[in-house]
């Protein structure tokens, strides 16, 4: 580890010796150039300043600006000074001339390395906080699924246990209604797998999806007619564009999106009436709209309602199922996606509203 840190600090000199060679070498070179064609040399200190700027932009630490900013003083004294290819600070202004010089060529490399490390600074640690994101984002997606698996998976082994040994003495009705109970938690039972399975397509590297151009209304589509088949009697009113829209997306994690929207305001809304699901074009987004007119979010959960547990028994007539685990996935995709995702209530009801950054194509119709 040790041989390794020195192997890096001998690059890094070299890297830095390298390119302030090459930086004070093209400005002397053009500086020449210059002075040759209009006998100009008053506008030679600003040449080596912005020179300067760039070795400290370029290099690290404060070392090679400061180096600069002498070099820089001695070639504009000795080459660009009268008398010329000589040094001489004796000349009645002179000395405060290259002094201030000096001073502002290493006040300018100091602020410039100095704005540097801050950036560096700001960018590790706004990479530290998408990693406490990240991290808390699992921990609330690990805690999502032990209370939804669970719920169903005890609910599935005592019915079937009870139907065991008392299926004889039931009557056709209620052997019926176990039968059903199980097939009702084990299809939510898959569908909390699906969900799973979605976010195990997101690399775990940097939280992003591989995305390619998707028309928006034939994803809407799809989503719908994938949850149509699992709630055949749910009722949603789609509204989408005249404009045909492309977004970059996972087509098939966006779905995996509108349905659990969706199915969250089915099963938790406590209304009949049709879910409302609008997608509109704004500010170079995507919006995807949907809502119910139920009796909205209770206002303890709006807050933290992504964070991965949101226990709706008591404003929920099927409190077997949460919204945590389908919730928080939502917004892991959405979120690599670089989109945004958030919750309402309204009047009559509960908003649930997330964007999609649009491609650089959009086509009409």
């Amino acid at each position: 580890m040790i041989h390794q840190k020195k192997s890096m600090d001998k690059k890094t000199l070299f890297r830095n010796i390298l390119i302030t060679t090459l930086i004070l070498g093209f400005t002397t070179a053009g500086s020449f150039a210059f002075f040759r064609f209009t006998s100009n040399a008053e506008n030679i200190a600003v040449f080596y300043m912005l020179a300067v700027v760039f070795i400290a932009r370029f290099t690290t630490g404060y070392v090679p600006g400061i180096i600069a900013s002498l070099i820089s003083v001695i070639c504009v004294n000795f080459a660009f000074t009268y008398p010329f290819f000589s040094l001489t600070f004796s000349v009645d202004g002179y000395p405060i001339t290259f002094a201030a010089l000096m001073i502002i060529a290493s006040l300018t490399s100091m602020t410039t390395t100095h704005l540097k490390e801050k950036n560096r600074i700001l960018n590790e640690q706004e990479k530290l906080l998408m990693e406490a994101e990240k991290e808390k984002m699992r921990a609330n997606l690990l805690r999502a699924v032990s209370h939804d698996l669970r719920t169903p998976l005890t609910s599935i082994i005592g019915t079937s246990s009870a139907y065991l040994d008392s299926g004889s003495s039931l009557t056709e009705e209620e052997r019926r209604s176990m039968v059903q109970t199980i097939y009702d938690d084990s299809n939510w039972l898959l569908h909390m797998v699906e969900n799973l399975l979605s976010v195990t397509r997101i690399r775990q590297t940097d939280a992003h999806v591989s995305t390619t151009l998707e028309p928006v209304e034939e994803v809407v589509s799809e989503a719908v007619s994938r949850l149509k088949k699992r709630l055949p009697d749910a009722r949603i009113r789609v509204s989408t564009p005249e404009d045909f829209i492309m977004a970059p997306m996972d087509a098939t994690l966006i779905e995996q999106v509108i349905i659990n929207l969706l199915e969250n305001g089915i099963y938790h809304s406590g209304s009949d009436a049709p879910m409302e699901l609008t997608v509109t074009a704004e500010q170079k987004n995507a919006v995807f709209r949907i809502r119910d007119h139920g009796h909205g979010i209770r206002e303890d959960l709006l807050p933290n309602i992504f964070d991965g547990y949101a226990d709706t028994a008591t404003s929920s007539g099927d409190s077997r199922k949460g919204m945590g685990i389908g919730l928080s996935i939502c917004k892991t995709i959405i979120m690599a996606h670089d989109g945004d995702i958030w919750a309402e209530n309204l009047p009559d009801g509960a908003l649930f509203t997330f964007t999609l950054p649009l491609g650089e194509e959009t086509y009409e119709s």
